[in-house]
């Protein structure tokens, strides 16, 4: 008489050949699809939450070197003292000066406080004027600046003018402009805080008291505070 063996599914068995043979349930099985659906669902969330992450940081990115914005470039085109040549000149001091301001921004408007040059010798004030009163700036446009100082906005005694005379006799006299203002910077509808501008402008001026051709259109330095 055959002896015959009922395997239990699910259990581990010898096939008729002496094989070892692993059996396992409907249920095992389904588990197995589950956690590989789900292995590749978190992958595919994954990968996705990844992608759009790299997207939003190259759109802001790229808006944030477009809306950037630029400090305004301010220029001297002019300077010059007449009179520097003569020794009895005090009397009739006057120095008068161009420059511009410049809006680089390609989408960024600028609006300006009143703005104000003030004029160093030896880095003490003699004297001071306003430029401009407030007013708004478009996008790559270049506003003149023009000034004069004379009378009581030229604070210059005479010793001052007996130093500049010393300086004349080596060849060269040199200044310092500061242009100051307050600015906001204006996107759309949007304006940002309030900014101190700085700009100092180093000019230099010879015997004849006109400006030297190397500080003519020298871009100053600007700064916020």
């Amino acid at each position: 008489m055959q002896n015959t063996r009922e395997e239990l599914p699910g259990r581990a068995g010898f096939d008729g050949y002496g094989s070892f043979r692993q059996r396992h349930t409907a249920r095992y099985y389904m588990h197995r699809v589950q956690e590989s659906l789900t292995t590749r669902v978190s992958k595919l969330v994954c990968a996705i939450c990844l992608a759009l992450l790299l997207i939003i940081g190259m759109v802001t990115f790229i808006l944030w070197i477009s809306l950037r914005p630029h400090r305004p470039r301010i220029h001297v085109r002019d300077f010059s003292i007449p009179g520097l040549a003569q020794a009895n000149g005090l009397e009739n001091a006057r120095v008068v000066f161009n420059a511009t301001t410049r809006n680089p921004n390609q989408s960024i408007g600028i609006y300006y406080d009143a703005l104000q040059a003030t004029l160093y010798y030896d880095d003490q004030s003699i004297g001071g004027t306003p430029l401009l009163f407030p007013f708004y700036q478009q996008p790559k446009n270049t506003t003149t600046l023009s000034g004069v100082l004379s009378g009581a906005t030229l604070t210059v005694n005479n010793q001052r003018w007996m130093q500049f005379q010393s300086d004349r006799s080596q060849g060269t006299v040199i200044f310092r402009l500061d242009i100051t203002s307050t600015i906001r910077f204006k996107v759309s509808t949007w304006s940002s805080k309030r900014h101190r501008l700085h700009a100092h402008c180093d000019v230099g001026v010879g015997p004849d008291g006109s400006i030297f051709a190397s500080y003519r259109d020298r871009r100053c330095p600007v700064y916020f505070t």
